[in-house]
């Protein structure tokens, strides 16, 4: 898979198919442009590409907005190239770019630099200064500048549709069963292990901790889960505690993990943690012999909550 971080791409990369979108998450609504894009490449025995933004343009005009994303750019890229993308054009969101029109943005960046003979867009996607551009704007200058446009109705789930806003709310509520589903994957988060205040070691629990930094929080508590190293060569179970640690007076929210059946010192490895079931919500504890008795029930519901498919 070619990735273009910039709309420079080579000549053998025009005419293609070409999906848009922020993706965020890459959920089940988001691969079903992928699959109508890519069947219409297969047809015409062009290239299927995805012309996307970073940072989310939400987060650029929020910027204090922190947790907010579904899955890291590293995520992102792994998930379209399982959906058979053969090339990306990340697009930098930044001050010049955000001040675009929408009749610019069709005219200098998809028909001078990208040249697509085929675009696909969801139905709501909106584009260009003010979100001025939208589906029957791209319709407009179909003919104009030869492209065809293919128009995907948002995908529905139990009557509703499926969006990147649904699955965050669902996280938030702690529903992740939901949240997966509407992914067709397990949600999960990356990132580098941590140096900790070694708070679960003198509980008798070693965790691994990780800074959560950009992903958005799901409920706090704690949580059944899968871990993988970054191999993926072996799958371990684990419980794990997203959190402030109420107990002992912290502030900072970070993801503390156990992981079951290993030894070995995971301190600035790259992990995945895998959520498969939330077990109970976060809470304070007089004492750290109260927290102890509740870590040892955690662990017990853990390993029950273990049997959930994990999908990847």
């Amino acid at each position: 898979m070619k990735i273009f971080n910039n709309t420079k791409i080579l000549k053998n990369y025009k005419n293609s198919a070409i999906a848009i979108g922020n993706f965020d998450g890459v959920h089940k609504g988001h691969q079903k442009v992928f699959q109508q894009a890519r069947k219409i490449a297969k047809k015409m025995k062009i290239k299927f590409g995805i012309l996307t933004f970073t940072p989310l343009p939400v987060m650029f005009f929020n910027r204090n907005i922190k947790n907010y994303r579904l899955a890291s750019e590293e995520q992102k890229l792994r998930i379209f190239k399982k959906n058979k993308v053969d090339f990306i054009i990340n697009i930098k969101f930044n001050k010049k770019f955000s001040k675009i029109t929408a009749q610019d943005f069709i005219k200098k960046i998809i028909y001078k630099k990208i040249k697509p003979k085929f675009l696909a867009v969801s139905k709501n996607f909106k584009f260009g200064v003010n979100r001025q551009g939208n589906v029957n704007l791209l319709k407009k200058f179909a003919n104009k500048y030869g492209y065809d446009l293919l128009n995907v109705k948002p995908l529905k789930y139990s009557g509703k549709i499926v969006s990147s806003t649904k699955i965050r709310k669902y996280l938030k509520n702690g529903h992740i069963n939901l949240a997966n589903k509407l992914l067709s994957r397990t949600w999960s988060i990356e990132g580098q292990v941590i140096k900790g205040k070694k708070v679960g070691r003198k509980l008798g629990y070693r965790t691994c901790n990780i800074d959560v930094k950009n992903y958005i929080l799901p409920r706090v508590g704690i949580y059944a889960v899968k871990i993988s190293t970054k191999s993926k060569t072996k799958i371990y179970g684990g419980v794990a505690y997203l959190g402030s640690r109420p107990t002992f007076g912290g502030r900072k929210i970070f993801l503390e993990t156990n992981i079951f059946g290993i030894k070995k010192n995971l301190y600035k490895k790259k992990i995945s943690v895998y959520f498969l079931k939330f077990l109970r919500k976060d809470q304070k504890f007089k004492n750290s012999r109260q927290l102890i008795s509740q870590m040892n029930k955690d662990v017990i519901l853990a390993k029950k909550g273990l049997n959930t498919k994990l999908v990847l």
